[in-house]
């Protein structure tokens, strides 16, 4: 998948089936208009391009008011975001930056400068709640309108449901949040995971003789947190079961090296001894969080700290054995 920050590329393709929106998590709803957009690029001889915004527009707005909670908790990161999109076998996907440039763009400007003449689109597909352009003026009615008189059609695809539950990223953040990550999974179709490069923290985990891969989330308000089971892959042939704390770490100095920021750090509950002491610098690796035992807890010091790591790693080694 070629990936472009903007649509101002020479190498972007000169006409595209298009789908738009923020697709924070590449849930089953997503995957499902996804199949439906390479169906309709296949049949039109034009590559399938998604395009998604950085920051999410509620992210910017938020700002711009100076009300935090305008922002929506964020599922996955604009790197796991671009994998899963990339594994769905999108072409091409454009990221926009998300501005007050942006922001202020009228709908038909918005048709006619982006679509049109950036994009060449052929074929536009959005959901059954698109809305665009300033104050969202625009809709599905005006888009219509204007692919008839400019020469792309128009689709628009109902909601998706499993299980009687309508699938959306807010259903998703919302399993999260109660760390129903079994739910979860049967949202996105997979479990959901993490991913990055293992990033260097204050190494507190080899005094606790708990040591741990921290990858950080750029986020500062994750739709998840607290203590889950985990798999990692990426370190070995096979995944490595571990506990991990998706957070901001109560129980430690907001000074640290990581400077109070989200992340994961996960201990492997089997430490292969192939890679040695540092074997995961560096490395990409995938996490996947399949089962919350608890939120953060503050301990009160280090040794409490350290009988809590070990009461998390009996619970871990209990729940996985339970699935055998």
């Amino acid at each position: 998948m070629q990936i472009f920050r903007g649509f101002h590329h020479p190498q972007l393709a000169k006409a595209c089936a298009l789908t738009i929106g923020n697709f924070d998590g590449v849930h089953r709803g997503h995957q499902a208009m996804l199949a439906l957009l390479k169906n309709e690029a296949r049949h039109r001889g034009v590559p399938s391009c998604v395009m998604t915004f950085e920051p999410h527009p509620r992210d910017f707005f938020a700002k711009q008011y100076q009300q935090p909670d305008l922002a929506p908790a964020r599922i996955a990161t604009l790197r796991d975001k671009l994998n899963e999109l990339r594994d769905c076998g999108v072409d091409q996907c454009v990221v926009l930056p998300f501005n007050q440039t942006f922001a202020a763009q009228q709908p038909q400007a918005f048709i006619e400068e982006v679509l049109v003449k950036g994009l060449g689109v052929k074929y536009v597909l959005v959901g059954d709640d698109f809305r665009f352009g300033t104050k969202r003026t625009g809709d599905y009615a005006m888009l219509d309108e204007a692919g008839a008189t400019q020469g792309f059609d128009v689709a628009r695809m109902n909601s998706y449901e499993v299980r009687g539950l309508r699938v959306s990223s807010s259903a998703v953040r919302e399993a999260m949040g109660r760390g129903a990550m079994q739910e979860v999974a049967q949202l996105l179709g997979r479990p959901y995971a993490i991913s990055g490069h293992v990033v260097h923290g204050r190494k507190l985990g080899r005094e606790l003789n708990c040591r741990t891969l921290n990858l950080r989330f750029s986020h500062w308000k994750p739709a998840a947190s607290g203590i889950f089971v985990v798999q990692v892959h990426g370190l070995a042939d096979q995944p490595l079961a571990g506990v991990a704390n998706l957070g901001i770490r109560p129980s430690l100095d907001p000074t640290d090296v990581n400077g109070g920021r989200v992340l994961l750090e996960t201990h492997c509950l089997d430490w292969p001894s192939s890679l040695g002491a540092e074997g995961g610098y560096g490395k990409i690796i995938r996490v996947e969080l399949l089962h919350k035992l608890h939120d953060e807890l503050k301990y009160d010091g280090l040794d409490a700290l350290m009988q809590g790591i070990h009461k998390d790693c009996d619970d871990a080694r209990a729940w996985l054995a339970a699935r055998i």
